[in-house]
């Protein structure tokens, strides 16, 4: 009787953790896809399930990463931000206040103009009404976010000190991102009259210096 060929092959070793690296792109694939779906679908129209089935993760995984869908919903709203505004912050800069406010206003005007963008503030506006954790998740990732970032910014002493004195600082944040958005109504129900980017950043200027003449 003859002997048992060994096999030469090695054992199979056990795949192990996965790298940081891996997680973190499967954690921002996870976060494109929730964002594709939310847009394509709105908020309420996108189950978890059907988030996990096409980002090929378990149900599981997005409530232990993100707790659910609100929190899913507010890491979407980070790395679209994220896109848009560097990483230095506010609370630090020392260049004079025309230079970081016309900055800020760049980098927020380009983001709320984007049409993903766009299209998700009018998946927001549609649904909040009857879904509460929608308006909520959205608001602490994007104003409330940005309310609080100008708040700091405005009370740090030498920034106070370069503004006049009888300046409200509290009115100033919702001051200043009326100036940079301008006609939202016309953006959102008329978007093909909406000048090309050169002109858009020429009315932005012309905004920022009616700003600016209420604070210096």
């Amino acid at each position: 009787m003859s002997k048992a060929i060994p096999d030469p092959s090695p054992p199979l070793k056990s795949a192990g953790r996965p790298k940081a690296s891996e997680v973190a792109a499967r954690t921002r694939e996870l976060i494109e896809v929730a964002g594709c779906l939310f847009l394509k679908h709105g908020y309420t129209g996108v189950s978890l399930e059907t988030i996990a089935r096409e980002a090929r993760v378990a149900v599981r995984t997005i409530y232990v990463k993100f707790g659910g869908k609100a929190g899913l919903l507010k890491a979407v709203l980070a790395a679209r931000r994220a896109r848009f505004f560097p990483a230095e912050k506010m609370d630090v800069d020392q260049r004079p206040v025309r230079e970081v406010i016309g900055e800020f206003a760049g980098y927020f005007y380009d983001m709320l103009c984007e049409p993903d963008a766009m299209t998700l503030q009018r998946v927001v506006m549609a649904e909040a009404g009857s879904n509460p954790e929608l308006a909520d998740a959205f608001y602490e990732a994007g104003p409330r976010m940005t309310r609080e970032m100008l708040e700091r910014y405005f009370a740090r002493p030498d920034v106070r000190a370069q503004l006049r004195v009888d300046v409200p600082l509290t009115l100033l944040p919702s001051h200043l991102i009326a100036c940079i958005v301008g006609d939202p109504v016309v953006r959102y129900l008329f978007p093909e009259r909406e000048p090309g980017r050169e002109e858009a950043h020429r009315l932005l200027s012309e905004r920022l210096e009616l700003f600016y003449r209420s604070i210096f």
